[in-house]
């Protein structure tokens, strides 16, 4: 098993060192096409999904036990916020983004079709990366046709309100964390990933990326496609919307009333 880890590991590594290379090299290659934004996209979600499925691989595979998976997922976190050079590799955090128009609407569709795109292309990749036979627990999962199976452990609706709960509170640390320098804030949010993933992982996986979903998800037999959309689609851009909602919304407007609730009654005092 160490040397399953150690491999895995080394893999994850090697992924993350070829996609910055080909994030540097296509950035300077498209600078002045207004291009270079969507190929780092394409390429910093291809890299998030490609480790992710190793991680998913090495936890329920290869076993490995629940304190060592919430390491790596904390770690892989934090060097994807520290690499992903301006990407967001998430469809509901683009939509976030594209409501504070930060980029336009049109800029968001193709940032969201980059991804997808990637999650497609690691989804083909994996299996081929995994068809060398790096590590014994590669050969295995090889010999069982790379066989995945479905992670929602619980009703539908459960299971829904998981993946919206997680993703609440993914947005509304990313929100409330950007006025922190870059270096601190990736803990903080990678910090946040990891707790999520354990309260909510044994029930859907926890993943509250519908790109990463449809990568590392959507083949595994258990649920159908319309079930996986509901909990790993929807819910999750719900989540996001309910914390954008809550935060710039409802909250300011309380704030307001209460403001002027309070007014006449110190105009009274002083009268």
């Amino acid at each position: 098993m160490t040397a399953d880890v150690a491999v895995s590991l080394s893999l994850l590594a090697g992924i993350v060192a070829l996609s910055d290379i080909t994030r540097k090299l296509l950035s300077r290659a498209l600078a002045d096409t207004g291009l270079s934004v969507y190929a780092v996209e394409l390429v910093s979600t291809f890299q998030l999904c490609c480790c992710t499925h190793e991680l998913k691989l090495l936890s329920e595979v290869g076993g490995i036990e629940t304190r060592l998976a919430l390491t790596l997922t904390y770690l892989a976190s934090v060097v994807h916020g520290l690499t992903f050079s301006g990407a967001i590799g998430n469809p509901s955090g683009t939509l976030e983004q594209a409501y504070r128009a930060r980029f336009s609407g049109g800029c968001a569709l193709a940032r969201i079709a980059c991804q997808f795109a990637a999650a497609a292309a690691a989804q083909a990749a994996v299996p081929v990366i995994w068809g060398i036979g790096l590590s014994g627990l590669h050969v295995r999962h090889k010999l069982h046709d790379y066989r995945c199976i479905s992670p929602i452990h619980a009703p539908l609706p459960e299971a829904a309100a998981v993946e919206l709960a997680c993703a609440f509170a993914v947005q509304t640390a990313i929100t409330h964390t950007r006025s922190v320098e870059e270096k601190y804030r990736v803990h903080a949010v990678a910090a946040v990933i990891a707790a999520v993933v354990y309260a909510g992982g044994s029930v859907t996986g926890a993943v509250f990326n519908p790109a990463l979903a449809f990568s590392t998800q959507f083949r595994c037999s258990g649920n159908s496609f319309l079930e996986y959309s509901l909990v790993y689609w929807l819910s999750p851009l719900l989540g996001m919307m309910s914390s954008v909602l809550l935060f710039d919304q409802l909250i300011p407007l309380l704030s307001i009333k209460s403001s002027a609730l309070h007014l006449p009654l110190e105009t009274k005092k002083r009268a």
